[in-house]
């Protein structure tokens, strides 16, 4: 059952500093408006004050709402749906023929304050749901024939509610055929592994017997999956069409009951003890937001953002299905104390499924401040690598754009010849801080101009006419570089100042969210209903100072390179109600470069990357990731089912061979970072000579070392 479509870490820039998010007023506040109150009659009920305040909350607030019509109910009607029924395992199409009434309703039902929609399918998902369970017994006691050629849809966007009862059960035998095939080929699999090692204590068993656990499993999860089930009550489906009712103005909008509110901290709290990542509920699923710097998922780099996790084990144990599981619920799971094992089996955005076994431990907080490095060769290149967009919000912390600007000039004493900003993976952060970073390669000038609702346009520029660092610079991004992360990359390709280098597009976030805790909307007449919860509401827009926005599109870089991921659908655009991409007048700012020099230094940079063997590699494995993402019927032959897995893993082996086949970069520490390592706990001079050996494995970094070599015969 899916709660809460919550895209938490998106709306707040996707940033995370351990222990807290650090963010700029401009970004997203936290704000409680003592000037603007909602006030309604004390005599409406809990339900109906939600409903209106939501609504015109949404009317008065939001940047852009929608129009509430015909057009707005349908949406309404067909999200809720999909959501209460995600996997078309309850409804039956009679039950969705029953509610077409209500279908180009809601508006009305909204402006009159009643939800007769939500009431006729509430009634309805109980009966559904109680029958449901009765189901799945039966099928698991009688073993599956796994040599029959037939196959299950995993997508259910590409499904159709079910015509009876019998349709609807034959689509959960499928279901729990494909479940019970997935623990088989694991069991499997963790008996050859035995067989390999001469485990003695490994007892030996038939693919009968195999099967047989394989479906007492299924059965366990399904009965654990039914009971969680049960505990939702008709408040959280409400809270559901609420929040559904509120997403249909755009994907970060979004409302949270008292409840989901502890979620939403969860998410905020800028790390997950134990694994070091940010998660998201979505559809159902619980989704990696981001890897956490300095904890135990970036140093294993196995986990990405973007993965689904599917089950969490502890050690030695049965996983657990978190599928459709409360996000506070399977955080529960996968925090733990140090030094302890947990292991995810998670599913990646081509579909591929993996486990991934994960030693809990703290996340280190200095290397999620800025740090750098020397690549040498040809050129000496500063490499700076920075994470997110930190600040201090002038509590005496420490704030990345002085951080970048204290590496900036210690590179340049040890003579370097140009500079890369690695952001790759930067989710974001404060705006105040872009502004002074990019203040550092530019002399004076506006970096990015923000939007409210009928409002002309900011703009918020560096007036500082210092400039840290002149010389050639590289600007990385990729698919996971976020909103402050777009606008310091848009600015720096505006200017014509550097060359920005990476995956097809950035994330593509541009908007800006506030939050409102709707406790304080109304009067003390109220009292005894509240909590009443909170509501996160799209407010501003980025724009470049070309005019374009960051939203949807993100930033296009100057020189693309393959990615594994580069041609699934991913980032804003994955979401179903997105703000569009717009434009308004460019700000008046002068570029820094002028002439052909960069065209020359793309052209030849394009040519190198059409010739590497390892970006060929990539870019087609990319291409086989796409059909394999979009190819969502899985086979329900145990031998077909074994020799995709066995292709996939034989594909990943392939890059990894080739990524060893590459010369290693020369990679070391300043001098100041090298005097301070001397005399380091061992510790952090292991992380360090870690740190050091992945760089030098960077072969994305070996192209940029060429393009500023470039840069140097050329300007």
């Amino acid at each position: 059952m899916n709660i809460s479509k919550s895209t938490f870490s998106q709306s707040f820039d996707r940033m995370s500093k351990t222990g807290y998010f650090l963010l700029s007023v401009f970004l997203v506040g936290l704000i409680v408006f003592a000037s603007y109150h909602w006030y309604f009659k004390p005599t409406q009920e809990k339900d109906q004050l939600l409903l209106s305040m939501l609504t015109d909350g949404m009317k008065t607030q939001h940047f852009a709402p929608h129009e509430l019509n015909d057009s707005y109910s349908e949406k309404v009607f067909n999200t809720y749906i999909e959501r209460l029924d995600i996997n078309k395992k309850f409804f039956l199409q009679k039950d969705i023929e029953s509610l077409n009434r209500f279908k180009t309703n809601i508006d009305d039902e909204i402006n009159a304050g009643t939800t007769n929609f939500f009431e006729a399918a509430n009634a309805i998902y109980e009966t559904r749901t109680k029958q449901a369970a009765n189901y799945y017994k039966p099928i698991l006691t009688e073993a599956f024939d796994f040599n029959v050629d037939e196959y299950y849809e995993n997508d259910s966007k590409k499904t159709s509610f079910a015509a009876d009862s019998n349709a609807l059960k034959e689509q959960w035998r499928k279901y729990l055929k494909y479940q019970t095939l997935i623990r088989l080929n694991d069991l499997i699999e963790e008996q050859d592994k035995a067989r390999e090692r001469k485990d003695t204590s490994f007892t030996e068993k038939s693919l009968t017997e195999l099967e047989k656990t394989a479906r007492e499993k299924v059965k366990k999860s399904n009965d654990d999956g039914f009971k969680r089930l049960f505990e939702i009550d008709k408040d959280d489906r409400y809270n559901l069409f609420l929040n559904t009712l509120v997403n249909i103005h755009d994907t970060h909008t979004e409302y949270f009951p008292p409840a989901d509110k502890q979620n939403f901290d969860i998410a905020m709290s800028g790390q997950l003890q134990g694994i070091g990542a940010q998660l998201q509920e979505k559809d159902g699923f619980i989704k990696v937001n981001s890897i956490i710097p300095g904890g135990p998922a970036y140093r294993d780099a196995r986990l990405k953002a973007g993965d689904l996790i599917l089950k969490v084990a502890q050690d030695g144990q049965e996983p657990v299905e978190v599928t459709e599981m409360r996000l506070d619920k399977a955080v529960q799971l996968i925090r733990g104390k140090k030094g302890t094992k947990v292991t995810l089996t998670i599913k990646k955005p081509d579909g591929a499924i993996d486990n991934i076994t994960l030693t809990r431990d703290i996340v280190i907080i200095e290397e999620t401040y800025a740090q750098s490095a020397i690549i040498n060769g040809k050129e000496k290149i500063g490499y700076i690598r920075l994470t997110g967009f930190y600040s201090d919000f002038g509590k005496g912390g420490r704030d990345c754009a002085d951080d970048v600007k204290n590496e900036l000039i210690k590179l340049k004493k040890e003579n370097i010849d140009g500079v890369v900003l690695d952001l790759r993976d930067n989710g974001g952060g404060s705006l105040e801080s872009v502004v002074r970073m990019v203040g550092l390669f530019i002399r004076v000038g506006p970096v990015v101009q923000v939007k409210s609702k009928n409002e002309d346009p900011g703009m918020m520029s560096d007036f500082d006419a210092s400039v840290t660092y002149d010389g050639p610079l590289v600007v990385m991004v990729n698919e996971n570089s976020a909103s402050a992360s777009e606008i310091l990359a848009a600015a720096i390709q505006d200017y014509k100042r550097g060359i920005i280098i990476g995956s097809p597009t950035t994330f593509g976030k541009g908007t800006v969210q506030r939050i409102y805790n709707l406790d304080d909307m109304v009067g003390s007449a109220y009292d005894a209903i509240k909590p009443l919860g909170s509501v996160k509401i799209t407010m501003q827009k980025f724009y470049r100072v070309s005019g374009g926005s960051t939203q949807l599109r993100g930033v296009t870089p100057d020189i693309i390179v393959p990615d594994l991921y580069a041609k699934i659908k991913y980032g804003e655009k994955e979401e179903d109600f997105v703000m569009p991409w717009d434009e308004i007048a460019p700000a008046h700012y002068g570029k820094v470069h002028t002439g052909d020099y960069f065209d020359k230094v793309i052209t030849e940079s394009k040519k190198r990357i059409e010739a590497n063997p390892t970006f060929k590699t990539i870019d087609a494995q990319s291409a086989e990731y796409k059909i394999q993402s979009e190819n969502s019927a899985v086979t329900l032959n145990l031998k077909s089912y074994q020799n995709r897995l066995s292709e996939s893993k034989k594909q990943e082996k392939e890059i990894e061979e080739l990524k060893k086949s590459i010369s290693p970069l020369s990679v070391y520490n300043c001098k100041s970072d090298s005097i301070n390592l001397v005399g380091a706990d061992s510790s952090k001079v292991r992380r360090n000579k870690e740190w050091m050996s992945s760089l030098s494995k960077d072969f994305y970094l070996g192209e940029v070392k060429n393009i500023i070599t470039s840069m140097q015969k050329l300007k």
